[in-house]
């Protein structure tokens, strides 16, 4: 996508437009590229990062008065996580905006959503340089802000794991385990799949790039299966 068209997409007008060709300037691009003259954008990702974490807790205090601060915490998390930031960065089609090198372009995994979500931060940080601090709010409150009711209808903001700990043991009296069940592809793009036991009885699996996605994702489930999300 030609990056005006983006312009228009996320309806910014960049005065300086090398900020926002730098917002999508990946590391690995530079290196096969040596010649342009710009910055990679892990310093506008380091920027980017503290406004949109800035944003999104004004918000949060604003719109939960009531909720305490351990919950406005794993609500932020889920909210500026990888996981919602590069579905956020999808829907807005900036990876077809990415200059990445060859090799990077070919990777559609994990990497790639670390990449975008990396990019989502960088281009809050640009739009921050650029606009100042309320055109950047502006844009993560059509983004971001959305999310937020189903993150806390579906309950995804709630660390699974310890919450199905907390539950069996109050229920059961009996610690749960995870174990790895089986590990696929190459190493840059793994997938786990994990068993939540407790005691010899295997409750739920769940997969993941991660073991730590995979036991998170098996916790869900296995609250799923024992109704315990209530």
């Amino acid at each position: 996508m030609e990056l005006s068209k983006f312009e228009n997409k996320i309806k910014v007008t960049f005065k300086d437009k090398s900020l926002l060709k730098q917002a999508f300037l990946h590391r690995s691009y530079l290196n096969e590229h040596k010649e342009l003259a710009l910055e990679h954008n892990e310093r506008l990702e380091f920027l980017g990062d503290a406004v949109v974490e800035l944003v999104v807790t004004d918000f949060l205090y604003r719109k939960y008065p009531q909720t305490p601060e351990g919950e406005l915490t794993s609500i932020r998390a889920a909210l500026v996580n990888a996981n919602t930031m590069s579905e956020v960065a999808t829907g807005l089609e900036m990876n077809d905006c990415m200059f990445l090198s060859k090799g990077e372009a070919k990777d559609i995994g994990r990497a790639r959503q670390i990449i975008l979500a990396n990019a989502f931060e960088a281009l809050t940080g640009a739009i921050y340089l650029d606009q100042g601090y309320d055109a950047a709010a502006k844009f993560l409150a059509d983004n971001i802000f959305p999310m937020t009711e189903k993150i806390v209808a579906d309950k995804s903001w709630l660390d699974a794991k310890s919450y199905f700990q907390e539950k069996a043991q109050d229920i059961n009296g009996v610690t749960p385990n995870y174990k790895i069940l089986s590990e696929a592809g190459p190493d840059h793009n793994k997938k786990f799949t994990v068993g939540l036991f407790i005691g010899e009885e295997q409750i739920a699996e769940g997969t993941g790039h991660s073991k730590q996605e995979a036991e998170q994702e098996a916790a869900r489930n296995g609250l799923e299966i024992k109704n315990w999300n209530s």
